[in-house]
Order: C-alpha cells, then sequence, then structure tokens
C-alpha cells in the first residue's frame, strides 16, 4: 500500500514535460489540494494594511464590554492580517536564533534524505523493512535533542506570548471598521 506521503514531492509527467525541476518546485501538498485553497483565502481576505496600522483609529474603549466586542469582531475582520503578523513573528523568531535555524536545517535535511531514500530504495534495518512515516519518526527523534538545545519550546512560548500580545492590543484597541450593511441601532426613549 502506498501512501501520498511518498509522492509529494514528486514531479508529475505533466511537470517534466513543462521543464519543472527539483530546485523551482513546489510540492504538491502546497500547490494544490487544502493547503493552497486556504493560502488562497487568506490572500483574498487580507485587509488594507494603511487600514490595519492606522494611527487615528485606535482609542481606549469606554468599558470592558465593548473591549470583548471589539476583539471578537476585529479579530474576524482582520484574520488574513494577523496570521501574516504571527507568521512574520515566527521568522523573526528563527532568523534571531542561529541555534533554531541549525536544528530547523538538521530537521529539513533529514527529512529530505529520507524523502530521496525512500524514492531510491526501501530502507531495511534489523531485518525489518521501515516505512516511509518510520523514517520520518527517526529523523524527528534525530532532529529532537537539537531542537532541544536551540531552546525550541522556548521560542515557541516566546511567538505565541508575543503573537498574544500584539494581537490582542490591536484587536482590543483598534476603532470597530464600519461596514456599509450595518442595521442602524436606535436608542429606546
Amino acid at each position: 500500500m502506498t501512501s501520498n506521503v511518498e509522492d509529494v514531492f514528486s514531479l508529475t509527467k505533466e511537470d517534466e514535460a513543462a521543464g519543472v525541476t527539483g530546485r523551482m518546485y513546489i510540492p504538491k501538498i502546497i500547490s494544490q489540494g487544502p493547503a493552497k485553497e486556504w493560502i488562497e483565502r487568506r490572500r483574498l481576505t487580507i485587509r488594507p494594511w494603511a487600514s490595519f496600522i492606522d494611527q487615528k483609529r485606535f482609542s481606549r474603549p469606554k468599558n470592558f464590554g465593548e473591549m470583548c466586542k471589539r476583539l471578537v469582531k476585529n479579530v474576524e475582520y482582520f484574520q488574513s492580517n494577523y496570521v501574516f503578523v504571527f507568521l512574520g513573528l515566527i521568522v523573526y523568531c528563527v532568523i534571531t536564533s542561529p541555534m533554531l535555524l541549525i536544528a530547523l536545517v538538521v530537521f529539513f535535511g533529514a527529512c529530505y534524505i529520507v524523502h530521496l531514500r525512500a524514492a531510491q530504495s526501501r530502507l531495511i534495518l534489523f531485518g525489518r523493512e521501515l516505512s516511509p512515516a518510520h523514517q520520518y519518526g527517526v529523523s524527528g527523534a534525530i532532529s529532537f535533542p537539537f531542537f532541544w538545545l536551540a531552546g525550541a519550546g522556548s521560542a515557541v512560548f516566546w511567538v505565541l506570548g508575543a503573537t498574544l500580545v500584539i494581537i490582542g492590543g490591536h484587536a482590543g484597541f483598534h476603532e470597530l471598521e464600519s461596514a456599509e450593511g450595518d442595521e442602524l441601532q436606535m436608542e429606546s426613549v
């Protein structure tokens, strides 16, 4: 039984006929399917950055209820912008931590070696054949000490904490965007 994991990075005959090489090839899992649809939705729903960072639109909420309302509405409205903020914080964290960068290179290098090895021949260890999934697990286990030494756990919590503070602060203090379809709200007399 073959799995989709084995052919995620493989080129189709159409790709080879079009002259696509391994260096410029985007894995199928990203170039088609649910990942592509998700990325396309994020790209289409991104709000203008000028509106996102407009300082005139920031104010202190009157009370806790208004702050909660702003949080919910702004997270929904600026969801794609917040995804890019999150990804930017991840890139910043990786770039500023050389050991984490080395650990990621080791992990992805091991996965690439497993991918190449699985495409060429089967790996037999102690008389048992290891499936590609098991080989990826072994590469993760080999990379784990590097991630531990690089402080990947603290990096993950730093990124999550910074994301919550930045997004929470922005969503809580950014005034709500007025949509054209909003109903008029009237006070009772």
